[in-house]
């Protein structure tokens, strides 16, 4: 083999593993620089304010969601940052952040403990992805490569 061929398959094989990385992180989003886990598990307003500015600020940041994976994991107190779709006063931002491809996620163990505890099951926002275990969940997608922020 020449050279310049064993260049050439360097820099594909090298192209090939960097895109096979990607896409096991998250295959809607095969061009992110980078994949970020906002973890939201307090239940302070600042907080989930605050997370929102995190998510909005990389998106800029980076050009567009199409260049960064955000999602936002929420359980404990956090989850109250998405529930009550009528009076939550973040509603408008989560909703935009949705519909540019933020992925929001709750953890249904807290809702769980929420329901035992109030006899309610609190209403979360549509569009929010449920999941059994959020430190579970968050603890996977760490494993798998992505970023974890907790503002």
């Amino acid at each position: 083999m020449t050279k310049s061929f064993q260049s050439i398959v360097l820099v594909v094989g090298v192209f090939l593993m960097f895109t096979t990385i990607a896409e096991e992180l998250n295959p809607e989003k095969p061009f992110a620089e980078r994949h970020v886990l906002l973890q939201v598990s307090d239940g302070d307003p600042a907080k989930f304010s605050l997370a929102l500015d995190v998510a909005n600020n990389l998106i800029r940041h980076y050009g567009g969601t199409d260049h960064i994976d955000v999602q936002i994991i929420t359980f404990a107190e956090g989850v109250n940052m998405l529930t009550t779709p009528d009076s939550n006063p973040n509603f408008a931002r989560i909703r935009s952040l949705m519909d540019s491809n933020v992925t929001f996620v709750v953890c249904l163990n807290s809702l769980d403990t929420l329901e035992r505890k109030t006899g309610t099951r609190p209403v979360v926002l549509a569009g929010t992805k449920g999941v059994q275990t959020g430190v579970a969940y968050m603890l996977e997608k760490i494993h798998d490569g992505y970023i974890q922020i907790h503002p």
